[in-house]
């Protein structure tokens, strides 16, 4: 039998806009309160999983020595938001393996106060791929990659502007029940900080066609970090757990004859379904990645919980909140759209899931046991990633 993996310990840093702080800052905070919630010493860590987006050169390293840690197993995988779902499922392969005993993941990011672009640029990074340099004089944004993925699922569909806000209109009054969401909302001067309704969404200032503002995410600082222990660690943590039953990786890029409108959450779904030995209706709560409104809508579809193209509907239909019935309660936390996006919030989506399986979400589900996260890095409408991981109460 291999050996089981759990979440001992999770943070998430508190706030939204951190001038004073540097991204390994937010990192070593998050990871010392993540440690001191697992009952964890620093000396215990023998596994940094950290994306490397703090660092411009010999990525893990520079964080590791930072923290002051010696891993005997570093992974700087980096597929944008999803990373960390990503390093979920590699963090459970080297515990089974034996490999590691205690498992950090970090995070940390100054977006906001760097007043660098989230959403506009054309590209991931500084250096382009070959693919990239063909579609950057052609325009194509981040943003815009999703609106024409939001364009193509009206198309073929009959999705409503209505229907992509009602995401947003969940997504804010869950932050509005969570502390540090509507601080953050506060801090950032935001000037829509109540309740949402959809034509509160639908009349806010286009953005790209069809998505308008307050269908696209926030542009925040943050960072957290979680700790991942093999069952005999377990033992002495401070809480019971929560275990890590199964998890699924996939790409997609274009090609000639590709869907707009599926994307590899569909892969990546079935395989950590299939590992879990779970449905989509076993499913309590999920923990979706909302760059936009259209996001959520992709990975409902793509993961089960409604058949292909009627994920608005679905949507629509109120069943994202966490007081309803008929389908797993959304982004309990905010979301991105209305609690915290750093740049890549594929973290959050664990945290958020841990806190529902332990019972301490400020929207806890009632008798939640089964959260799957998923997370999608990249341009949903070209080239992206997407990790998915399911969650078990211990």
């Amino acid at each position: 039998m291999p050996r089981r993996t759990f979440i001992a310990g999770i943070h998430e840093f508190p706030l939204r806009v951190a001038p004073g702080h540097s991204p390994h800052q937010i990192k070593g905070e998050c990871a010392a309160e993540a440690l001191a919630d697992a009952g964890l010493p620093w000396s215990a860590v023998d596994g940094l999983y950290d994306a490397g987006e703090s660092e411009t050169s010999l990525a893990g390293l520079g964080v590791a020595e930072y923290l002051g840690i010696r891993p005997k197993v570093i992974d700087t995988t980096n597929v944008g938001g999803a990373s960390y779902e990503f390093h979920i499922g590699h963090a459970k392969r080297d515990i089974e393996a034996g490999l590691v005993d205690v498992a950090l993941v970090t995070y940390g990011s100054t977006l906001r106060s760097e007043s660098r672009s989230g959403g506009i640029p054309t590209s991931i990074g500084a250096q382009e791929t070959p693919a990239e340099r063909i579609e950057r004089p052609q325009g194509l944004s981040l943003v815009g990659s999703y609106a024409m993925v939001a364009s193509r699922h009206m198309h073929d569909y009959g999705t409503t502007p209505e229907q992509l806000a009602s995401v947003a209109v969940s997504a804010r009054r869950h932050a509005l029940r969570n502390p540090l969401a509507t601080d953050g909302l506060e801090a950032m001067s935001m000037r829509a900080r109540g309740p949402l309704t959809i034509d509160d969404v639908v009349s806010s200032r286009p953005i790209a066609d069809p998505l308008r503002l307050l269908d696209c995410c926030l542009m925040t600082d943050g960072g957290g970090a979680v700790v991942l222990v093999s069952e005999d660690i377990l033992a002495n943590c401070r809480h019971p757990g929560v275990e890590v039953l199964g998890t699924g990786e996939a790409i997609s890029f274009a090609e000639a004859g590709t869907d707009l409108t599926s994307s590899a959450t569909a892969e990546s779904g079935r395989r950590a379904f299939t590992q879990a030995g779970v449905r989509p209706g076993d499913i309590d709560v999920a923990m979706l990645y909302d760059s936009f409104s259209i996001t959520v809508l992709i990975q409902l579809e793509d993961l089960g919980f409604c058949p292909k193209g009627a994920g608005g509907e679905y949507a629509a239909g109120g069943v994202l909140d966490f007081d309803s019935a008929g389908g797993p309660a959304v982004n309990t936390d905010g979301g991105g759209l209305s609690s915290t996006h750093p740049g890549m919030r594929g973290l959050f989506l664990l945290i958020e899931a841990t806190r529902q399986l332990r019972g301490s979400s400020t929207s806890q589900v009632p008798g939640a046991e089964l959260a799957v996260c998923n997370g999608i890095g990249g341009f949903l409408g070209s080239r992206h990633a997407s990790g998915t991981v399911v969650l078990g109460r211990a």
